[in-house]
């Protein structure tokens, strides 16, 4: 038995992850690279090697003919006998052929071969492992930054954070630990090329998942997320079963869960709530922190009309437009809000149908349900305490006073 190519096969299979039968191929062909090296030819060469002992042997299948021309190919009768006492002319007899007569050059030739066969299964080994990994969240290490891009050591390869894929909020030091998401796995010649991200959309979803058992198990599903990476999200979830409450398992005891989630990605509010079949409902969900008064949806053209109390139009489009936009990224509708005096003087709203009472509201212009939507009804109010979730700032930022 051959001990130490037996270890050595075994270190190489546990630690590279690598399969002994492509190892012992790529020894087979290395002696088979080594005879041509050193014989000129080797088309009559066989390699045998016993799996279970790592016992090899090397064979040149030569014709017995009287006339040696090509000792390679040819033998003679007499050192035919010699090896098979029955041999005779015309027969083939297998000469073995013993690797310590190969030259140093072919020597070298043949451990590059397995050198490199090595290699090019490594390569495929890792590619393999994070293509499987495509469009999912790894946890990686910052090493350093290569002009604007970061490369990331995701353990057994590296990958690339490009300008674009990064949040300007953002600002890490290396060795620091973070999540990414991968966009892509390349297959190149130098080794697999990996693509991560950390302004994606499914970034958010994929945490969400990891976090949320209700998500992971399919209890609570995620219908649609909006995102500007670094400021916002808003996400939209509902419930398969009626005794769960699709906003509060993401939100979490006491904000848990998504407080891991805003911690991860530094600080970025995120909008928790309920999905609606009903495209109305929705939008005004969606909206929210902002009362709505009528919603006009045509599913057909996917476009909606809004009407919002004057106090609420600025908090109805947020500051710089964020609500608003990400409200129409998240519904798919494209949203047109007004203010009741704007609408009241603009053809095909209707607002005259559509009345609300005064007397809901408070001084401020808000109602005990203003923050229903986005956490829940009784326990993530606003006197709960929405900015730890990343709220701290809704208000303001609604209204454009920050």
């Amino acid at each position: 038995m051959n001990k130490e190519l037996m270890e050595a096969l075994d270190i190489l299979e546990r630690e590279k992850e690598i399969s002994k039968d492509t190892l012992f191929e790529a020894i087979e062909n290395s002696l088979i690279t080594a005879y041509k090296n050193h014989f000129g030819k080797a088309d009559n060469v066989k390699v045998e090697i016993d799996r279970e002992t790592c016992d090899y042997h090397c064979y040149a299948e030569k014709e017995v003919t009287e006339e040696v021309e090509d000792s390679v190919m040819q033998i003679s009768p007499e050192d035919a006998k010699e090896i098979d006492p029955d041999a005779k002319e015309g027969d083939i007899v297998r000469v073995e052929v013993r690797s310590k007569e190969f030259g140093r050059i072919a020597t070298q030739n043949a451990k590059s071969v397995i050198l490199q066969k090595i290699r090019e299964e490594e390569r495929s080994v890792i590619y393999n492992q994070y293509f499987e990994k495509e469009k999912d969240v790894v946890t990686g290490i910052v090493q350093r930054y290569m002009g604007k891009n970061i490369s990331i050591n995701l353990g057994k390869a590296d990958a690339i954070l490009n300008e674009n894929e990064q949040v300007r909020t953002e600002h890490f030091r290396p060795t620091e630990r973070i999540k990414v998401y991968i966009l892509e796995v390349r297959n190149t010649p130098k080794g697999p090329r990996i693509l991560v991200s950390r302004t994606h959309p499914e970034l958010v979803k994929r945490l969400f998942e990891s976090e949320v058992t209700e998500i992971k198990d399919g209890t609570v599903e995620i219908m649609s997320i909006a995102r500007e990476a670094g400021s916002r999200t808003k996400i939209a979830v509902r419930s398969n079963n009626p005794n769960v409450d699709a906003v509060g398992a993401c939100v979490g005891l006491n904000g848990a869960r998504v407080n891991s989630i805003v911690d991860e990605l530094c600080g970025e509010k995120i909008d928790i709530i309920n999905w609606d079949e009903n495209p109305g409902n929705l939008i005004q969900n969606a909206l929210s922190p902002a009362k709505i008064v009528a919603v006009f949806a045509d599913p057909d053209e996917k476009t909606a009309k809004v009407v919002v109390p004057d106090y609420q139009l600025s908090l109805a489009i947020g500051k710089e437009g964020q609500n608003a936009r990400l409200a129409a990224r998240l519904t798919g509708y494209k949203i047109d809000i007004k203010s009741e005096t704007q609408a009241k003087d603009a053809p095909g709203f209707r607002y005259e149908d559509y009345v609300y009472d005064d007397e809901e509201y408070d001084e401020e212009g808000y109602s005990e349900e203003d923050y229903d939507g986005e956490y829940g009804e009784e326990t993530y109010t606003e006197e709960s305490g929405a900015e730890e979730y990343g709220q701290e700032d809704m208000e303001k930022d609604g209204s454009g006073e920050s």
